[in-house]
């Protein structure tokens, strides 16, 4: 079979911040039968021009890697389908839509994929078609109605700002199952600690040891 050409729109805006870097429809260690489209790991191993440096420092483009914590959501929901089947399922700050796209093929019943990056949901958009399923998009989380069965969130923690979300995703999500690589514990009443697991940034970016341990928290009821 022929590989699937790049999405315009994505391979130029990621030409634009790294000159020769190229998108590839990559599958997934541990999620094989999950592909998305990536940044080829050749362009990881070079040295940056400081314009590029400066240019991916303003930019981030998140959304072309596949980050540790949505990589053990994945593998997590294709191991627990049922913790999504027949469910409606908000993935917040979707980056690639790794999460939703697991929800998605492990049954739940609609999948949105929310996230303030215009180019996020546009690989999103291309990462659901290169695995043949269909979700929603969204680029305002607080627009949402709150009638969400569960709510998937990868790797929003690494800014502690970023903790009262906690809350807010108990407004608008019956249940939330949360991974993060970077805070270890946080003092919540309403979430639990779930599991540990491994895995690493795809591309491999080397990230220390201790970044590529994730956190499985969950929502408790009240």
């Amino acid at each position: 079979m022929a590989s699937p050409s790049a999405p315009v729109a994505l391979q130029n805006a990621l030409s634009a911040l790294l000159g020769d870097a190229q998108l590839l429809a990559s599958p997934l260690p541990g999620r094989e039968d999950l592909r998305l489209w990536l940044i080829d790991p050749a362009n990881m191993q070079r040295a940056f021009s400081p314009a590029e440096t400066e240019r991916i420092l303003g930019e981030p483009p998140y959304w072309c890697f596949c980050w540790a914590s949505g990589l053990v959501l994945a593998r997590y929901l294709a191991e627990h389908p049922d913790v999504v089947a027949g469910k409606k399922v908000l993935d917040f700050g979707a980056g690639s839509a790794v999460a939703g796209i697991a929800a998605k093929l492990a049954g739940a019943r609609e999948v949105v994929a929310c996230d303030l990056d215009p180019l996020a949901l546009e690989a999103s958009r291309a990462n659901a078609a290169l695995n043949g399923v269909e979700l929603r998009y969204s680029d305002d989380f607080f627009s949402e109605v709150c009638d969400y069965d569960l709510i998937l969130v990868a790797d929003v923690l690494y800014d502690r700002e970023n903790l009262p979300l906690l809350d807010a995703f108990l407004q608008r999500g019956r249940d939330v199952l949360l991974a993060d690589s970077r805070i270890r514990n946080f003092a919540h009443p309403r979430y639990q600690h779930l599991s540990v697991a491994e895995a690493s940034t795809w591309p491999d970016l080397a990230e220390p040891k201790e970044f590529r341990r994730v956190t499985l928290y969950q929502s408790i009821a009240e």
